[in-house]
């Protein structure tokens, strides 16, 4: 048969779940043109991937790359690693939309968070356009962000929003929806979003819904009040009237670590009952947030200019220490509930003034300066206006395996397009680079906590069913051309986080609709990927 490309004689695992068998895979305009034994006379190109297994192009339901992508399209960290589609605007943070009254409050909160942004759009479908101009190496799925839809309505307001004001976050929800968007995320841990009600994310979700959309939530507390939260992030589907993406399930802090088959109970009561709700997660004992994310909400009323007025004053920094001592209802603390701020580090900032900060633990740090560390971090947020990026290690071990062996919860890096050129400028989380590898090689090869077959599928077929993406996602005749071949011995996440700029091993190639964005270990620059949007009309 004719084709453009036959990727001949390797272990086909097709993202259904089905045992690996040996075949032949042949590319034509992009799809996939057949499957099994196939003569090779008719292909323009032949890859011989003998021994090797090949698989679906991995889907990330949880990405941050629509901040960084302007800085690197080519996505590096994301193809280095085999995903080919991911799923950003999560956490309530999306770049768009971007109205002109409260413009310069989104893209100074975004911080340090975007790299390259040119914030040359005012809709999400101008974002989209843009995104598309530029090309991208992965296909992209947008979400509409609740932070970004309330800061853009009230700005950093400590309180529930007006009459006008949840109308015109309805109305910013819709128009995003039509332009394209998934659904609605939020981040309802970070200000401003920690400061509303449920009953505010209700009304958005249910315009969300109106257009088939679904709803991604990072939820409001994952320490102590982690159950509490899954039940509030349970209500927002079933009165939203829409599926629900839990975002990184984790127990953080040591007060929760040794619960979480209690958790992964209390959703599947829920699914059992008929809710359509999942989860995504990332195989480290570290996540990464905004250094202000970590402290207590109320340094963040006003916005940046709140923060930074606020964080200067001696008895504001008597009640953030108190706060952290003592805890405060209604915040998870996560410095109180870890190991303190020895597990805090920094690894990115926005001046070149503090760069010598970065990969240096806020403890560390605060004692060459001779300082309390929370004098320390209020330092940065002031210095930096809010730009300070950290690494914060509040998991289990224990934990995050068992949310590897829980069959509807999918893969989410919670990480970012980056380039390993990009290392001498900042640090990453490492999960940027290796999160795909270290489910595979280290949970799934050396851990066996569930089959290779079913770690692909929760990567790939499930996730791409999830988002209703019917051409993506397996190995068929028909299919888009989004391929992975690696080598599941050597699979292995080399990342680090005092060096995460390093791309995975026992990658080979990696094709976005059927182009070589990753040819034999080594990046190709290629910018195949696609903006997809969401085309439903309103229920």
């Amino acid at each position: 048969m004719e084709a453009d490309l036959l990727v001949r004689g390797g272990f086909v695992i097709d993202g259904t779940g089905a045992p690996a068998r040996r075949a032949d895979v042949a590319i034509a305009a992009g799809r996939i043109a057949a499957v099994g034994q196939i003569d090779p006379a008719g292909a323009r190109a032949t890859v011989d991937v003998g021994g090797l297994t090949v698989t679906p192009g991995f889907i990330d339901m949880h990405s941050h790359s629509d901040y960084t992508l302007f800085g690197a399209p080519a996505a590096e960290s994301r193809i280095g690693q085999g995903i080919t589609t991911e799923v950003f605007g999560n956490c309530g943070y999306s770049p768009a939309p971007l109205p002109p009254g409260n413009r310069d409050a989104v893209v100074e909160w975004s911080g340090s968070l975007s790299r390259g942004l040119p914030w040359d759009w005012t809709t999400m479908a101008d974002f989209l356009a843009s995104l598309e101009r530029m090309g991208t190496g992965t296909n992209v799925l947008a979400l509409v962000g609740h932070g970004a839809v309330r800061v853009a309505a009230m700005g950093f307001a400590r309180r529930a929003p007006t009459g006008a004001e949840l109308d015109q976050m309805r109305a910013l929800v819709a128009d995003a929806m039509r332009d394209g968007a998934w659904g609605l995320s939020t981040g309802l841990i970070y200000p401003p979003a920690t400061y509303c009600e449920t009953d505010e994310v209700i009304a958005l979700a249910r315009v969300a819904a109106r257009y088939g959309g679904r709803y991604f939530t990072h939820m409001r507390d994952e320490a102590d009040g982690l159950f509490d939260a899954v039940r509030e992030a349970l209500r927002i589907g079933r009165e939203g009237g829409l599926p629900v993406q839990i975002s990184h399930l984790k127990a953080a802090g040591q007060r929760q670590w040794g619960r979480m088959g209690e958790v992964v109970s209390l959703v599947e009561e829920a699914r059992a009952s008929g809710q359509d709700v999942w989860a995504d997660f990332y195989p480290y004992e570290a996540g990464g947030t905004f250094l202000y994310g970590i402290l207590p909400p109320f340094l963040m009323e006003g916005g940046i200019d709140g923060l930074v007025g606020r964080a200067g004053r001696e008895d504001v920094r008597a009640q953030v220490k108190d706060a952290i001592k003592n805890g405060v209802k209604g915040w998870w603390n996560p410095v109180g509930v870890s190991g303190g701020w020895s597990e805090v580090t920094i690894v990115d900032i926005g001046s070149r003034r503090n760069k010598p900060a970065i990969g240096r633990t806020v403890h560390d740090l605060a004692a060459s300066r001779g300082q309390d560390p929370v004098d320390t971090a209020l330092d940065l947020l002031v210095e930096e206006r809010g730009a300070v990026q950290i690494v914060i290690r509040m998991m289990r071990q224990g934990d995050i395996e068992t949310v590897a062996r829980t069959p509807w919860a999918m893969m989410g890096t919670d990480g970012e397009a980056s380039s390993p050129r990009e290392a001498e400028e900042h640090l990453v989380h490492p999960r940027a680079y290796g999160t795909t590898a270290r489910f595979l090689g280290d949970y799934v090869r050396d851990r066996g906590l569930t089959t290779w077959e079913a770690a692909v599928h929760r990567m790939t077929g499930l996730p791409a069913e999830r988002m209703g993406l019917a051409d993506r996602g397996t190995i068929a005749p028909g299919q888009v051309a989004d391929l992975v071949v690696l080598e599941p011995e050597r699979v292995a996440d080399v990342a680090s986080y005092a060096q995460p700029h390093k791309p995975p091993q026992g990658f080979q190639h990696v094709f976005v609709h059927g182009e070589a964005a990753l040819r034999d270990g080594t990046f190709t620059g290629s910018r195949s990927g696609k903006v997809l949007r969401r085309s439903h009309p309103a229920r």
